[in-house]
């Protein structure tokens, strides 16, 4: 009886392990299925919707210009206003533009330095590139 018993056992592991393998294989069959099910439409939305188009520098730089323009309408002496939109301009190449503000810089801060060598600068550069 020992031995019908033992075959018994052994049937009855096989038939559970054959059980676990099915369960495992219809497992990640169902879980592949649902991925491929949420991820075509997020891949299709993504092929149709139309991609932003990149911003250049230069429009963002331009932007920042005329924002500092806004702020010397309302503050003709804001000394942040008036840096700001000349590094801009001669970042934009727009050495002429520059002058206007670091000459307005070095009258009402007539002390620094700095201010006196960019005009310096930006006056040289202007001569070379003039538009």
């Amino acid at each position: 009886m020992t031995g019908s018993g033992e075959d018994y056992v052994i049937a009855r592991q096989k038939k559970n392990e054959r059980r676990k393998q099915r369960l495992a294989i219809i497992s990640i069959i169902s879980f592949a299925g649902s991925t491929v099910f949420a991820a075509v439409p997020m891949i299709q939305r993504a092929m149709q919707s139309p991609q932003p188009e990149p911003v250049s520098v230069e429009s963002s730089l331009q932007q920042q210009v005329q924002g500092y323009e806004l702020v010397l309408q309302k503050e003709p002496e804001n000394q942040v206003a008036l840096e700001k939109l000349s590094l801009l301009r001669v970042q934009l190449k727009d050495f002429k533009g520059a002058i206007a503000p670091l000459e307005k810089l070095i009258s009402l801060h007539p002390d620094r330095q700095d201010y006196k060598t960019v005009l310096d600068y930006v006056k040289k550069r202007e001569g070379e590139n003039p538009n």
